[in-house]
């Protein structure tokens, strides 16, 4: 009996494991191909994580702007494995701590990544009285539930690429449908209405985004995922890059659309920006002898149409990390996108001037507009001291308006102490600061929640400037009428609660929500637990200057 009894549990152990085994390999697939929402779902469910499914689970949060669950698991990552962990890991690591406003151990993380001291505060502090401009930054009430991002403007109108249209086939990295570019009109404010697809044969079965125009709007360069995969290097899978193409209008139509010879399968190009003179085209590659996995190129387009060699614009400019989503101002000032330079986390904004015919070294915007998320796609309208720019907000993409202003110069402000992991200016401190968390079916401010809500009175009351908008929501359970009224309750008990503690009103707005935007896929009753439906039940608060 004895006997049978070890047989039977060798077995069931040997069983056990070999599903484990199928469920590693399937998962890792899934990864390679890079769909990552499935591969991070086989992940989670392995019960006895090694450090290579650790890795890639934490890995598939991050590049899915999860996270939450990217900093969780690699934290537990590098608390078993550390030692024997390859540098890219922790490089992520400090970013998603970034993400989450945990900039004193983001600081410590990335510290030992780059061999030199990183400090966030002194940073945000230098800024406050070097960069050139602040900025007045608002998000747009146009913005849809989906992700929404890359301006860029066509006379009275504004064109955006979007996974709006849910008849798209999904996308298996993030499971949103196919990017389209969309038109719509812009108001004096920077909001947008009449929205509508991008007309022409300009939207196809595959991802369009990133469109630029010359100045008469009669030509046009655009993004769009290539119909041919090829053999991605080092790996079993076959991959779709992405190209430029252009396209020009005639007769009202656009038309005459081809791939720029510079262009490839075997890479990417992207992010087209036309200078405003139409001479040069400035764009984001991957090509070889790129310092980093993108770095930013100009091509000079010549007089009858052709285009000069791509040139890289060097280590001013590019990192051995990421730089993308370039812009180039009428003041020959090149915006760009950076996870590679010191920044507030993630993608962030930079300009660099051009001056003798090279651009001077890169400086941060700043953390009026930079978060500790991806900031990109910066635009400034032709003429004027405003734009737009996108910002990662809970994992989606989010537009966002605009006013640039002169700084001022003020003499070294020493940030407010938030937490001990927060230790930045006060713009950054509000954009970085936890959510509050209702009772189900309830508005009412909890004592935890309070902690956070008087931290943010205090931060209010040291920069007196500053303005906030409550975005409330609810979790899925019940009708969406009544949690539309619910999100909207609990925004307005957020706000009074502050308005109690001497906020003026003036300097607040709440919007409700209701279940449109919740942070995990408990989108329906009775299919997550109490814990996961907890999380959608919060208020948020957004930096509105």
């Amino acid at each position: 009996m004895r006997k049978l009894y070890t047989t039977l549990l060798a077995t069931v152990i040997g069983l056990t494991a070999f599903a484990q085994n199928v469920s590693v390999g399937k998962a890792d697939q899934l990864f390679k191909e890079r769909a990552y929402m499935d591969a991070a779902e086989m992940y989670r469910l392995i019960s006895n994580k090694d450090q290579h499914v650790l890795q890639n689970l934490a890995d598939s949060y991050f590049y899915t702007h999860r996270m939450m669950s990217a900093e969780g698991n690699y934290r537990e990552l590098f608390n078993r494995f550390d030692g024997n962990i390859a540098p890219e890991y922790r490089f992520r690591y400090g970013h998603a701590l970034r993400a989450m406003g945990k900039n004193r151990e983001a600081d410590e993380v990335l510290s030992e990544y780059y061999n030199q001291e990183i400090n966030l505060r002194k940073l945000a502090q230098e800024l406050d009285t070097i960069a050139p401009h602040t900025f007045k930054v608002r998000q747009l009430a146009s913005n849809s539930s989906s992700s929404d991002f890359g301006i860029t403007y066509m006379g009275d109108r504004v064109v955006f690429a979007s996974t709006r249209n849910e008849n798209r086939p999904l996308y298996l990295w993030n499971k949103k449908p196919y990017l389209d570019l969309y038109s719509g009109e812009m108001s004096a404010d920077g909001e947008i209405s009449d929205v509508q697809l991008f007309p022409g044969e300009i939207n196809t079965d595959t991802h369009e985004s990133s469109a630029t125009f010359n100045a008469d709007q009669t030509v046009m360069f655009f993004n769009r995922t290539n119909s041919e995969r090829v053999k991605a290097e080092d790996e079993n899978i076959r991959v779709a890059h992405i190209s430029i193409y252009r396209a020009e209008k005639v007769n009202g139509e656009w038309t005459n659309i081809e791939r720029v010879p510079f262009a490839s399968d075997s890479y990417s190009t992207e992010h087209p920006a036309l200078s405003p003179d139409g001479s040069k085209l400035y764009f984001a590659s991957d090509m070889p002898g790129s310092l980093g996995s993108f770095d930013i190129y100009v091509v000079d387009i010549n007089a009858d149409g052709s285009y000069g060699e791509p040139r890289n614009l060097g280590p001013a400019i590019n990192s051995e990390h990421r730089e993308q989503f370039p812009f180039i101002s009428s003041e020959d000032v090149l915006y760009y996108s950076s996870n590679g330079k010191t920044g507030f986390g993630n993608l962030d904004i930079f300009r660099a001037e051009l001056k003798n015919g090279s651009f001077e070294e890169a400086q941060n915007l700043g953390g009026t507009v930079n978060s500790g998320s991806d900031d990109f796609a910066f635009v400034i309208k032709p003429g004027e001291d405003k734009g737009h720019f996108t910002s990662v907000n809970n994992g989606t993409e989010n537009l966002y308006s605009f006013v640039r202003e002169e700084n001022k110069r003020p003499e070294p402000v020493v940030a407010v102490e938030l937490t001990e992991e927060n230790e930045v200016t006060g713009a950054q401190q509000l954009r970085d600061v936890s959510n509050i968390y209702f009772d189900f079916d309830k508005s009412e401010i909890l004592p935890q929640a309070e902690v956070v809500l008087d931290r943010v009175v205090k931060i209010m009351k040291d920069y007196p400037r500053l303005e906030l908008e409550i975005g409330s929501h609810s979790d899925a359970r019940g009708s969406d009428k009544y949690n539309m009224d619910l999100s909207e309750r609990r925004a307005a008990a957020t706000l009074e609660y502050i308005v109690s503690q001497g906020i003026d009103r003036s300097r607040l707005s709440s919007k409700g929500y209701g279940e449109s935007m919740p942070l995990n896929d408990c989108t329906e009753p009775d299919m997550c637990t109490e814990e996961q439906y907890a999380k959608n039940r919060r208020s948020e608060f957004k930096v509105m200057n």
